[in-house]
């Protein structure tokens, strides 16, 4: 490969803080949607404070961000075309509308419910590959299907029976034991956003009291196992819900049916509360409550009006998930710029502007296979049955936590041992830098890409077009007068042909920060 020439590096150049006019390409002037619900409890804040929110993003920034935030992935530059070409004044929210009736959504939260539930085949979590496919699966139905959110916890709680047969059973098997503790860390955290370690002792054996009679046992078939409440006689007991209400569970009832009914009532303090900060932090990357697993008294929320306004908005949606998206994606908080006005160290967690933040690995790693063409190579650990991946299949739709790649892992892809949301690891560090830069791989799909060619050809030899082509493909815009100089410039210097000029660029863009994060 050859040395990154100055003019090459002065493309990944960031773009400097402006306080008045809006920065072209990424903001804009003025609104294009009203103001919500959502807004005016962020703003509340913000007056409090005496913070400046950030201005519009433009409809640039817009459309990529609502599609890697949705679907896991870059947009097609057809698609960008159209929508920045487009006067239509509710265009936003009808993108939103239609990203989130598509199956690219269903498959990028499916990966992220799978992992907080563990969806993992290999140590320590042992699933095994069978139950995988089929617990994978019934997580993508029941998000396609859009099953309410207090059934979806209501199934998962309360299954019995073959893990193989009834995928939600594996709730209880994607556990690193079988302990009634152990049972009771994983609700706590999954559907309370509650670190249970961290609770005083008495409330710890509470909890874990309604999952004291859940039995597993082996069959014939490899590696299957089933769930299910010991049948063996015994007494009534009293139970104590962590909100600290008693309640008779009698020896004929299942007591995991009476702590769901309890948690997924309208009056619980933890259920919806869970939900909506986990939809919120994986939108806005940051939790009202931060960490959103990490929910306890001394951790209060940063906006405990607008936390209350989404529980309550929940429940008013009969508990559709989908409503919440819906919310937020067309609220002005999310459309705002991540370029800030403010230096107040209070106003990222006030969502203030929106945050910045990497692609995840496996969103990473799919965009740089749909712009070289060629998929991904993984391994797995477990030799039977033979791990094989089509190239058409994007990372994102992987229902194994185990088969990986060395990409996956140096970018941060969580392991998927705990369900806790800081398994996933967006920091950069010096080897991926050098990875993006230096790997062999990197710059073959680059120098290989079909849709480089496709561009080149479309371009028909004028150099303009050809990197307007090239920034609507990698970064969802078209470029600025001073980056067309810029490219002209190197062309002019470097005395390459056209081809190796585009690669060079391509390769500076997908070495950028607007390329590798989320802004």
């Amino acid at each position: 490969m050859k040395p990154t020439t100055p003019v090459v590096l002065a493309l990944v150049a960031t773009i400097a803080i402006s306080h008045a006019a809006p920065v072209l390409p990424y903001e804009q002037a003025e609104w294009d949607v009203p103001e919500s619900a959502i807004d005016r409890h962020v703003r509340a804040a913000l007056d409090e404070r005496g913070i400046t929110p950030a201005l519009p993003c433009s409809d640039a920034v817009f459309i990529r961000r609502v599609y890697i935030d949705l679907t896991g992935a870059l947009p097609e530059p057809e698609v960008v075309t159209e929508f920045l070409a487009s006067t239509s004044p509710d265009k936003r929210s009808a993108l939103i509308d239609r990203l989130l009736a598509s199956e690219e959504f269903v498959d990028y939260a499916t990966l992220k419910w799978c992992d907080v539930l563990r969806v993992k085949a290999e140590f320590p979590i042992n699933l095994w590959p069978n139950a995988v496919q089929a617990y994978h699966r019934w997580v993508h139905d029941a998000i396609r299907e859009n099953m309410p959110y207090d059934g979806f916890a209501r199934e998962l709680l309360t299954s019995s029976g073959s893990n193989f047969r009834v995928p939600p059973v594996n709730f209880y098997r994607a556990m690193q034991g079988h302990e009634p503790s152990t049972i009771a860390s994983a609700v706590a955290l999954t559907f309370m956003g509650a670190r249970y370690e961290d609770w005083p002792e008495q409330q710890r054996k509470n909890l874990a009291a309604f999952f004291s009679r859940l039995a597993f046992k082996g069959t014939a078939e490899w590696k299957e196992e089933v769930v299910y409440v010991d049948p063996a006689p015994c007494d009534a007991f009293d139970a104590t819900f962590p909100d600290g209400t008693t309640v008779r569970i009698e020896p004929d009832q299942d007591p995991r049916e009476v702590f769901a009914d309890w948690l997924i009532s309208e009056d619980s303090p933890w259920f919806a509360r869970t939900a909506v900060n986990r939809v919120w932090y994986w939108l806005m990357g940051r939790g009202i409550i931060h960490e959103p697993d990490d929910i306890r008294p001394d951790n209060p929320p940063s906006n405990p009006e607008l936390l209350a306004y989404l529980e309550s908005a929940l429940v008013e949606a009969e508990w559709d998930l989908r409503e919440i998206y819906r919310l937020i994606l067309n609220s002005r908080t999310y459309q705002q710029s991540s370029i800030a006005q403010t230096d107040d160290p209070d106003a990222e967690a006030l969502f203030a502007h929106c945050l910045v933040r990497r692609l995840d690995a496996e969103v990473l790693i799919d965009a740089l296979c749909w712009f070289g063409g060629d998929g991904e190579t993984y391994s797995s650990m477990i030799p039977e049955p033979f791990t094989w991946i089509p190239e058409y299949h994007r990372t994102v739709e992987l229902a194994d936590g185990s088969i990986s790649s060395q990409f996956l892992e140096m970018f941060g892809r969580p392991s998927r041992d705990t369900g806790l949301a800081s398994e996933r690891n967006n920091e950069p560090n010096q080897g991926q830098c050098l990875q993006l830069l230096n790997a062999r791989d990197v710059h073959r799909r680059i120098a290989q890409s079909r849709k480089l060619r496709q561009i080149l050809r479309r371009s028909r030899g004028k150099p303009g077009e050809l990197m307007r082509l090239l920034y609507l493909t990698l970064l969802s815009r078209e470029p600025t007068g001073q980056e067309l100089a810029a490219a002209a410039q190197y062309a002019q210097s470097a005395g390459l042909k056209p081809y190796d000029v585009i690669v060079d660029v391509a390769w500076a863009l997908v070495n950028s920060k607007e390329f590798l994060y989320r802004h």
